[in-house]
């Protein structure tokens, strides 16, 4: 029971952080062009 006292608050911080991380890539455009990377495959480079 002890034990909880130390991993519901690290669990907590962690998905904080988590939380963070993905509304930093929101902001930064990381998901902006899902179709540019999928189609850009596809293409014949010469």
């Amino acid at each position: 029971m002890s034990s909880l006292v130390y991993l519901i608050p690290l669990a907590l911080l962690l998905g904080g952080a988590a939380l963070g991380a993905f509304l930093w890539s929101l902001k930064s455009g990381q998901y902006d062009d899902m179709q540019g990377a999928a189609e850009r495959i596809l293409l014949d480079d010469e």
